[in-house]
């Protein structure tokens, strides 16, 4: 078993990350030491939450967030919505787990082959903004796409990673978050998921 911190003690971004990261290669190498077992959400039911991250990933049903990162019930907050774009509600749920619950880490993960970032891609080539909500996260995707080059052969993967680094742009200087992370006790990160093989990369800062 992954060491826990015992009760009480606070995690800094640091061991968030470092925990989050180390789950994933258990995840990895087949060897996970959390299962979707009842039990498990029958011992934290009677307490207080405590988890230790947030992660805003993508609807994406080949990315589900609690297994690839080999977490239990109660250790982390899990947002999804379509190439984790932010509205109101998923940025005032950030800011509720960090202020209310003490998260010291966000993290925004995106995925290789995203069809949302796919379909941003179509449609900037195309000029045709589709129908319905889906155009809002076609809207919301479009500025990571107009940066790399809608028409550049590349576009989709180089518009996955720029739409990360820009939604953790957004989530570093927003109204609550941004105090805590220029002091340190939050920290606001982006990643990159393999659909092949299952790993979690950071992106590097720029």
């Amino acid at each position: 078993m992954p060491p826990t911190p015992a009760a009480g003690t606070a995690r800094t971004p640091r061991t968030a990350l470092a925990e989050l990261l180390a789950g994933n290669r258990r995840f990895v190498s087949g060897q996970p030491v959390h299962g979707h077992d009842v039990t498990a959400a029958a011992a934290v039911a009677s307490g207080g939450q405590q988890p230790y991250a947030v992660v805003l990933g993508c609807i994406d049903s080949r990315v589900p967030l609690e297994a690839i990162f080999d977490q239990t019930f109660g250790s982390i907050c899990v947002i999804r919505t379509g190439a984790h774009v932010l509205d109101h509600a998923v940025r005032g749920s950030i800011e509720y787990v960090v202020g209310q619950l003490d998260v010291p880490l966000v993290m925004v993960l995106g995925h290789e082959r995203c069809g949302a970032v796919g379909s941003a891609v179509e449609a900037l080539r195309a000029g045709e903004r589709p129908g319905g909500s889906l155009a809002y996260l076609v809207d919301q995707i479009a500025p990571a796409v107009l940066e790399v080059g809608a028409d550049d052969p590349s576009a989709h993967p180089l518009a996955v990673r720029r739409h990360v680094r820009r939604t953790v742009a957004t989530l570093r200087a927003d109204d609550l978050l941004a105090g805590p992370v220029a002091a340190g006790r939050v920290a606001v990160v982006g990643a990159l998921y393999d659909l092949a093989t299952g790993d979690v990369a950071l992106l590097p800062e720029e």
